[in-house]
């Protein structure tokens, strides 16, 4: 990790997803460049953990797909952190991995209640903290899924899908107000969600990498926290693209 020394000095970010994975690892960054965090994810012992490792200010264990939650875990954070300035939503789940026909119901609904409305929510909760201090970085985790779609992963690309939508949508609401909202689509990379893949799957989306490789988390790590940073203050409402040549676009 190559750290930009005190780029995050003064600042405070909310993590989802931030017991693992990409989430820890910008937490790692963002910490180890001066910002203090809060982590939110569903698995409180993974949470505990993770929190240690990287230093974090607060955490909070929570399922981002209940809007209350989310609404409380917000006010929580931002009395505990003083303030928020950077918001990466990076919570997302897989589903099921079968064709539309066979899709469950409930998979289904999961992965869109986790994916993009779970982003929804965290941002219609955090959005107004950061409007009253005039300034905000907002990360969107979306997938290289939501501009192509994977075959058997149709909730999975739809939900990310959403999530790139719904972010330009916020990004231009939000253009000149201080408050910037982009999202990232990256191709697959090393991370715990693999686990709920089988391994074809895994090997078909590699395939499909001009790079020939899978990502590693520290890469978009690295595209995460400059998104979140001040350095990023002239796009908005765009994709930052993290996916060895497979998206150009």
């Amino acid at each position: 990790m190559n750290a930009y020394r005190d780029r995050f000095a003064g600042r405070a970010a909310v993590i989802t997803g931030g017991a693992s994975g990409l989430g820890k690892a910008a937490a790692a960054r963002i910490v180890a460049e001066g910002g203090k965090v809060a982590l939110w994810d569903l698995n409180a012992d993974a949470l505990k953990a993770a929190a240690e490792e990287v230093g974090a200010s607060h955490v909070v264990a929570l399922d981002v797909a209940d809007a209350d939650a989310v609404a409380a875990a917000a006010e929580q954070s931002h009395q505990a952190l003083g303030r928020i300035d950077v918001l990466i939503a990076s919570a997302g789940i897989t589903g099921a991995t079968v064709p539309v026909q066979d899709f469950p119901l409930d998979s289904w609904r999961r992965v869109v209640d986790i994916n993009l409305n779970g982003v929804f929510y965290c941002c219609r909760a955090i959005v107004p903290l950061m409007l009253a201090n005039g300034y905000g970085r907002i990360v969107n985790v979306a997938s290289v899924a939501g501009k192509e779609g994977n075959p058997n992963a149709s909730a999975y690309s739809a939900s990310k899908a959403g999530v790139i939508g719904f972010t330009k949508s916020l990004g231009k609401e939000l253009a000149g107000k201080g408050v910037i909202a982009n999202s990232l689509t990256p191709a697959t990379f090393e991370s715990p969600i693999l686990e709920q893949l089988p391994q074809s799957q895994v090997d078909y989306m590699r395939s499909k990498i001009p790079m020939g490789r899978l990502g590693e988390v520290e890469e978009s790590a690295a595209m995460v926290c400059f998104m979140a940073s001040e350095e990023c203050s002239f796009t908005t409402a765009s994709t930052f693209d993290t996916s060895g040549g497979r998206t150009t676009y």
